[in-house]
């Protein structure tokens, strides 16, 4: 198992609150599973198998696209939600189970409509309608927070499964990255 060094001097990122950080690198595991025809489950673990933060929602919509992520106790921790009729896939993120605009962390779309590679803007609260992001998502950064790594099994595939190692950097809301992995995931699945 890895043993992670700790540094108690690392600068730490909030986005979602101050209690997702870890003051060295921490390995994720992700266990995304479709139950039936209509619910969808995906599961964040640490090392040790504990659940961390969980994320569920329907796999078919017909109106706006909507997931909660939870807390192990399955207290509500954010609302990922597609905005309708957006030609960039635009998702806003809101604290806990609400949708209202003074709720809002931040907003992540495609980069441009048209991509060879996905790529991702993100926009924190206080630079939304900016034409600046805060963060962009990628293949490759030149600043890493996180990193992630799908491990495909055609026999989990096949069963609804799929499963993902995230490596979140010290320092880095976890609960952060969790959001733009889920977002990111269904953008590109819709591609």
């Amino acid at each position: 198992m890895f043993k992670p060094e700790t540094n108690l001097q690392v600068p730490l990122i909030p986005i979602v609150g101050d209690g997702f950080f870890f003051p060295y690198l921490v390995n994720l595991s992700v266990k995304k599973k479709i139950l039936g025809l209509s619910h969808i489950n995906i599961n964040f673990l640490d090392d040790t198998g504990f659940s961390l933060l969980q994320g569920n929602g329907k796999v078919l919509y017909l109106r706006k696209k909507k997931r909660i992520i939870t807390d192990p106790a399955g207290l509500p921790l954010h609302t990922l939600q597609e905005k309708t009729l957006s030609w960039h896939n635009t998702r806003k993120v809101y604290n806990a189970e609400s949708s209202d605009r003074n709720d809002l962390l931040y907003i992540i779309k495609r980069s441009s409509t048209i991509q060879m590679k996905m790529q991702l803007d993100l926009f924190l609260d206080s630079s939304i309608n900016g034409e600046i992001c805060d963060f962009h998502v990628k293949g490759s950064l030149d600043t890493l927070i996180a990193e992630v790594k799908e491990r495909f099994k055609l026999g989990s595939f096949f069963n609804g499964r799929e499963n993902f190692e995230v490596r979140v950097y010290p320092g880095v809301d976890y609960a952060f990255i969790i959001s733009i992995l889920i977002i990111y995931n269904e953008i590109y699945r819709e591609s």
